[in-house]
């Protein structure tokens, strides 16, 4: 089990951040290799939504189902992805700041034993990977207002 945890401050509201953040619609605007995501479950978003994504890892296409586990309302977000590869768990807390919000992600991956021997490699790859991610996170929902990204 992999484990990274990054954080970045967005000088918006709490908000407007999880509502942008809390809608994995929005994930190929921001996140990298995120190819698409859409939800499979009907209503609002919440405990138990599902969605499937498509990525590009290491060059390949992938397909897979996820899950919020958890959803507390400009709080916490708890997704799981248990198909695919490399089953992952990503949580996203949300914290009011001066004037903005933090983001503390953390993300959880099983690297399977054929990944193994190259965990080192993936490990900074994952962490470039979101450091990236989470510029492109600021940027975008700094440098444009609400309606323009939703």
């Amino acid at each position: 089990m992999v484990k990274i945890e990054m954080d970045v401050v967005i000088n918006r509201p709490v908000k407007e951040v999880f509502a942008f953040v809390s809608n994995v619609e929005n994930d190929p605007k921001w996140s990298l290799g995120t190819l698409e995501n859409k939800f499979t479950s009907k209503g609002p978003i919440g405990k138990g939504s599902t969605f499937k994504e498509v990525t590009m890892f290491l060059g390949r296409k992938i397909e897979s189902i996820g899950e919020y586990v958890e959803y507390v309302p400009n709080k916490k977000i708890v997704c799981r992805v248990a198909s695919g590869p490399m089953p992952a768990e990503g949580k996203f807390y949300f914290e009011a700041t001066n004037g903005g919000t933090k983001i503390t992600m953390t993300m959880e991956i099983e690297i399977g034993k054929f990944f193994k021997l190259a965990e080192p490699l993936l490990v900074r790859m994952f962490k470039r990977q979101l450091e990236a991610e989470h510029a492109n996170l600021k940027d975008l929902l700094e440098s444009q207002g609400q309606s323009s990204v939703y």
